[in-house]
C-alpha cells in the first residue's frame, strides 16, 4: 500500500473525529482537544496496520498554549501580514 493511500486513510479518520486539519507537503497539522487528537492518531495506526502495514512511524510535534486562543489560521495570517 502506498504512502499517499495511508495518508488519505488517516485524513478521513481525523475528519471523522471532527478535528481541524491542514495537509501540507511534509505532513498534517492537527488542531483539537488533546484526548481527541491522540485518540484519532491511535485510530490511524490501527487502520493502516489493518490494511497490512507491518510497521508505521509517526513523528509528532505537540504545542499547547494557555495564555490566549490561537488557531492555525491565526498563526498563518500573522506571518502573511508581516510579509506585506
Amino acid at each position: 500500500m502506498g504512502l499517499e493511500l495511508n495518508i488519505a486513510i488517516c485524513q478521513k479518520i481525523l475528519l471523522e473525529h471532527n478535528l481541524k486539519i491542514k495537509l501540507h507537503a511534509y505532513g498534517t497539522n492537527i488542531e483539537g482537544d488533546w484526548d481527541d487528537v491522540f485518540r484519532a492518531i491511535k485510530k490511524c495506526h490501527e487502520a493502516v496496520h489493518g490494511k497490512g502495514a507491518p510497521r508505521i512511524s509517526t513523528s509528532i510535534k505537540v504545542g499547547t498554549r494557555i495564555d490566549k486562543d490561537q488557531s492555525m489560521e491565526d498563526k498563518i495570517s500573522s506571518v502573511e501580514e508581516k510579509l506585506k
